[in-house]
């Protein structure tokens, strides 16, 4: 009856053998953590089930916090690692709780106004790639960063690294992450960094990605485990570049 209300033809549908009815009960929790209680996934957020966005933004919580845990249970996190699980998934949880009150909206929208809209954005997406590529990366969360509040910081500092080729392997990036260390990247021409190498901090070379404009000027690149870039360095001085690395590194360790 509701297909009718809505489509005007019931299109053949008889006998459904299973039928689930959802409400728009969008919501986040106020705290990701409290103490020795932390949320993640549907326990932090709760929204409309489209998209399938809860799931990639449910699988960026537990990757955002079960490394920050298993640092701290292991004993080399840093002082307050574990509370920027909060500061860094809380933002996210608000941007879903926009983005699933706006599609709800618009999936419901029967008005005119509201059908002239859905109309006029489905007409944009394929026409304007900049919009196109903005909607799809907040549909896969691949567009997540996590922003510094060192002003000085370079802009890729807390955005997702891409899976940047390693000199002298086969390999990429995303092989070389661990959940229990971080990546130095060292990107100079010469393998300034090589010797940085020690407990928690595995070093790989790699090569400048020339179509990505905000690398091209990154000479070193400290990455969490989650794959987000901790710290980014530009120093030409490689002598005062490997200082740089190994004051940040020492911090990251919490020595």
């Amino acid at each position: 009856r509701k297909v009718i209300d809505i489509a005007g033809d019931d299109f053949g549908m008889r006998d459904p053998s299973w039928l689930s009815r959802f409400g728009n009960a969008t919501r986040l929790a106020t705290h990701y953590r409290r103490g020795r209680v932390v949320l993640a996934g549907d326990a932090a957020h709760q929204h409309y089930p489209t998209g399938g966005v809860g799931m990639n933004v449910g699988f960026q919580d537990a990757f955002n916090l079960g490394w920050k845990l298993a640092a701290t249970i292991d004993g080399w996190a840093s002082d307050g690692l574990l509370d920027t699980y909060h500061s860094d998934r809380y933002p996210v949880g608000e941007q879903l709780m926009e983005h699933s009150r706006a599609q709800t909206y618009l999936f419901h929208a029967f008005t005119p106004e509201g059908l002239a809209l859905r109309d006029l954005l489905s007409r944009m997406v394929p026409e304007s790639r900049e919009f196109s590529d903005f909607l799809a990366g907040r549909l896969t969360a691949l567009d997540v960063a996590y922003p510094s509040t060192d002003p000085t910081a370079h802009p890729v500092t807390g955005t997702r690294a891409p899976d940047l080729p390693l000199t002298g392997t086969e390999g990429t990036l995303f092989a070389a992450l661990r959940a229990d260390s971080y990546v130095l990247l060292d990107l100079t021409a010469d393998g300034a960094l090589s010797g940085r190498a020690q407990e928690r901090i595995t070093v790989h070379g790699g090569a400048p990605d020339p179509s990505r404009d905000a690398w091209e000027d990154v000479r070193a690149a400290l990455i969490r485990p989650d794959g987000h870039v901790a710290w980014a360095w530009t120093e030409e001085d490689d002598t005062k570049l490997a200082a740089q690395v190994d004051a940040v590194v020492t911090t990251a360790l919490g020595r």
